[in-house]
């Protein structure tokens, strides 16, 4: 008897609490996934080719599953002390029928447990297949391949997801079991209400809305602007800012409620009645609901900010050549590849020549930028030709490039070539680490072909400003640098120079394998010629741990800060429901429909779900802004808009989660509401 009452009680409560159960099935994925991230094809390439920086990345793990331990059980102590508390008259009545306290307290552990297995009897094998479906896309996108994938089951993840979600649950239950089953009977039948709180005049309420956003447009325009970046006393100042405009703002917006009671439109049914109970929550519980609306804040720039991030990474790479030989020239290559029959596995081979002025001992002043630089302090001031101006102030010895191997790589791309006269130059720069906007200007002033001299002699500089990658490497990259033609470039180097010697492999190479599988296989064989190369892997190694990084762990605290806020707020609205039942059983004695009670309700809902997510997406394009200006480089900030865009988009899409658990959390108000059409007598 003692065993199926165990059951039919959790049945009930699970039936009665979807939103809370569903939550607990999230978040027991989510572990899973980020627990299960070592084993996902990704990271077993990126640990061969980035095997520090991965390291790096997943010692960050554990300290993220701690946290969201943390967070989770708040999340699981709250909800289940709202679950009790519904339950307080039915134990109340159990120790009337001779039920003994200890019993009373194994009864609650064992309908806990009993739901926790159940959580992870549903949550682990979607949890796998999810997995497996990331590792999928992954692997599909950054060129792995869907073939080369191969199942993988973390036995450990698996463990230590139980072993977490049975600590946070079994920790809540035995304090919330222990604290019921030590209650007295009496305090048990009896329902006890809400203290009231103390109404401040209105002047103080406007003094904090006033306060609020002035505290939270200080912590965006430092958060923007970039001065909360550059020392940690400035982040700090910045996130206390926040959280005092945020608790403020919430604060003092009992006062619009009252505005909207004397304002609105009262000929709508239930009007008052909807925005009393709005205000006397906002006034209970406007802490609770101020730190739900800066968790969702945080999952949706979490969100919005690394997919954008990942995104960029993702377009932003141009894979023209596939490897670089150092340390050689072009016939030296040629024929140690002969020798071990590799040869017919490139496509192409060219050098890239690199080097300095030789012509002159004064070499740190060959190149006269004052032209550059009066033709840029006639321009309007600006961020990007400030910097621009400081930046040519050092470019006064610069690398030089021979015009034909620019135009072998420029072929390589698919691009016309360039064509320079004796007497004239291109200018190439590093495009990774240079604002679109510094681009730009540049162009400006090379339409006007300055006159300009190198080492005394005349230079004319032509065409627009040049950024192909020179080699493979990215970590080889000229911030500044003349293309010149051949002849100068000899002259100029006086035959001193640098050599690298590009390598493209054929189409055939690849035709029935994926890319990096093509060049890993390659790897070990040009590993035995002796020969010292650098591949596209290294630089495909460090764009995917960015891509990784920033959407594995972003998505990861997305999920989790948003099943925390949005689970608190709809557990927090039932249970300020169930607090009123007795205004609403008023209201049914007085000839209101179920139909009028279920929209009063939801309106409720519709406002209580409103105003901290509503706060939360406007602040969110703030924030993910201000997460731009700290993360980003110079060239990634210069497709800001195209970034904020993408984020605006998963923002939106996010949002539709938001429609999710206000659906779940009207379905829960409609069955408490359906109860009370049949008049009670109370005495």
């Amino acid at each position: 008897m003692f065993f199926k009452l165990i059951l039919r009680n959790s049945k009930r409560s699970r039936k009665e609490n979807g939103l809370f159960f569903s939550s607990l099935l999230v978040a027991v994925m989510a572990f899973y996934v980020i627990l299960s991230l070592p084993r996902q094809d990704v990271m077993v390439f990126l640990s061969q080719m980035e095997s520090d920086a991965v390291e790096k990345l997943l010692t960050l793990i554990p300290a993220f599953y701690g946290m969201t331990l943390f967070l989770l059980f708040f999340l699981i102590y709250y909800a289940s002390r709202f679950q009790l508390e519904r339950r307080r008259h039915e134990f109340g009545v159990y120790l009337m029928l001779g039920m003994r306290r200890s019993r009373l307290f194994v009864l609650l552990l064992a309908e806990d447990f009993g739901s926790s297995i159940l959580s992870l009897a549903l949550g682990l094998p979607f949890a796998v297949l999810l997995s497996e479906l990331i590792s999928l896309i992954t692997a599909r996108l950054v060129g792995i391949g869907i073939i080369e994938h191969q199942f993988s089951f973390s036995f450990r993840a698996m463990l230590w997801t139980a072993a977490g979600f049975f600590l946070v649950k079994c920790t809540a239950s035995l304090l919330l079991s222990g604290n019921i089953s030590r209650q007295e009977i009496g305090s048990l039948l009896t329902e006890i209400p809400e203290g009231a709180k103390r109404q401040m005049p209105s002047c103080v309420y406007v003094v904090s809305l006033l306060a609020g956003m002035l505290c939270l447009t200080a912590a965006y325009a430092m958060a923007i602007h970039g001065e909360s970046w550059t020392h940690i006393r400035f982040m700090g100042l910045t996130v206390v800012l926040g959280l005092l405009g945020t608790f403020f703002v919430f604060w003092g917006l009992r006062l619009l409620m009252g505005f909207f009671i004397r304002k609105g439109n009262h000929d709508r049914r239930l009007h008052t009645f909807d925005f009393r109970q709005i205000q006397e929550t906002l006034i209970r519980r406007f802490g609770t609901l101020a730190l739900c609306s800066l968790l969702i804040l945080a999952a949706l720039c979490c969100f919005g900010a690394g997919t954008a991030v990942f995104r960029y990474y993702e377009n932003a790479a141009s894979h023209v050549l596939d490897y670089t030989f150092t340390d050689t020239n072009a016939s030296d290559v040629r024929r140690t590849l002969a020798a071990y029959r590799l040869d017919t596995m490139f496509q192409d081979l060219f050098e890239m020549k690199t080097g300095r002025v030789r012509t002159t001992e004064d070499t740190e002043h060959a190149f006269d930028t004052e032209p550059l630089l009066a033709a840029l302090r006639s321009m309007d001031s600006s961020r990007d030709r400030d910097v621009l101006l400081n930046n040519l102030s050092y470019a006064s010895s610069p690398y030089l490039i021979p015009l034909s191997c620019y135009n072998r790589l420029l072929a390589a791309a698919g691009q016309s070539e360039l064509v320079l006269h004796p007497g004239e130059a291109a200018v190439y720069m590093n495009q990774e680490d240079t604002a679109q906007g510094r681009v730009q200007l540049l162009n400006r002033i090379l339409e006007t072909e300055p006159l300009t001299s190198l080492d005394g002699d005349a230079l004319r500089l032509t065409g627009k400003v040049q950024g192909a990658d020179l080699v493979t490497d990215r970590s080889i990259t000229l911030s500044f640098a003349l293309i010149l033609p051949d002849e100068d470039f000899v002259y100029y180097t006086q035959g001193e120079y640098d050599i690298f010697v590009n390598g493209i492999l054929n189409n055939h190479t690849t035709k029935h394998t994926s890319l990096l599988s093509a060049i890993s296989e390659i790897n070990e064989k040009l590993d035995e010629t002796g020969l010292s190369y650098e591949s596209y892997l290294q630089n495909m190694g460090r764009q995917l741990f960015f891509q990784t990084a920033s959407s594995y762990l972003t998505i990861y605290l997305a999920v989790i800060f948003l099943i925390i806020a949005n689970t608190v707020i709809g557990v927090q609205f039932l249970m300020s429901q169930q607090k009123t039942l007795r205004r609403y059983r008023t209201l049914v004695r007085i000839g209101a429909e179920y139909e009028v009670l279920c929209k009063s309700a939801r309106r409720q809902i519709h406002w209580y779900f409103g105003i901290p997510t509503v706060f939360a997406v406007f602040g969110s394009l703030f924030g993910v802004r201000a997460l731009f200006t700290g993360i980003l480089t110079s060239a990634a900030r210069s497709h800001l808009s195209e970034m904020m865009i993408v984020s605006a988009a998963m923002i939106s899409a996010l949002c539709m989660v938001e429609y999710l658990y206000i659906t779940a959390v009207k379905r829960s108000s409609d069955r408490c509401l359906l109860g009370l059409m049949i008049p009670k007598r109370e005495e």
